[in-house]
């Protein structure tokens, strides 16, 4: 069997929705994972040990730690005491609470209000890229378009207007004397590259 077809099957039994642990097979959650395909994993009881994850999953399913796992126990083991049967995602856990086998230690405390930053309680799947900060509605968009509507008044245009009309038609010395910032002189950038003093 080639490697896209196992891993198709991997993924194909992992997003399978009714999942039922057999009498045998314990919920843990996972703690860390110290290396090897092994995870630290902890039971409802509290009960920490090993658990190996099995070739069929290795380099197909990654595991972080507070991710929930169903293994089968080892008995010989004396550090590794089982081994991994699957993944549980949201969707497994969900199941598992309706169907009342949901461990109570693993229920989670309800919030009142959540941190800043993160969805609410219902969009549990989306994705919040914590690396960004204020990435809906950034102030710096308003700061650009109040500074463009500066230059449109025309205050600086004028006063240099006044001074042509004056008889100094020196224009070396108007760009000289003026700073400009790149999208305001007209030539894409391509000129002087100063900023106005702020």
């Amino acid at each position: 069997m080639s490697r896209a077809t196992k891993r198709k099957h991997v993924v194909r039994e992992l997003l399978e929705e009714r999942v039922l642990p057999a009498p045998r097979q314990r919920i843990v959650r996972v703690l860390g994972t110290p290396g090897n395909n092994l995870h630290e994993v902890e039971t409802a009881e509290g009960t920490r040990f090993l658990a190996s994850m099995p070739p069929r999953f290795r380099r197909h399913i990654w595991i972080k730690r507070g991710d929930f796992l169903l293994v089968d126990p080892i008995e010989e083991g004396t550090k590794v005491k089982a081994e991994m049967s699957l993944v549980l995602l949201p969707p497994h856990v969900r199941f598992l609470q309706r169907q009342g086998l949901w461990p109570e230690a693993f229920t989670p405390l309800e919030r009142p209000n959540p941190p800043e930053g993160h969805p609410p309680p219902g969009d549990g799947e989306l994705f919040v890229n914590t690396n960004r900060a204020g990435a809906v509605g950034d102030a710096g968009d308003s700061e650009d378009d109040t500074g463009d509507s500066e230059d449109d008044t025309g205050d600086e245009d004028a006063a240099g207007d006044s001074e042509d009309a004056a008889g100094d038609n020196d224009a070396a010395g108007d760009s000289d004397d003026a700073v400009t910032h790149p999208r305001d002189s007209g030539d894409g950038g391509r000129g002087d590259t100063r900023c106005p003093p702020q």
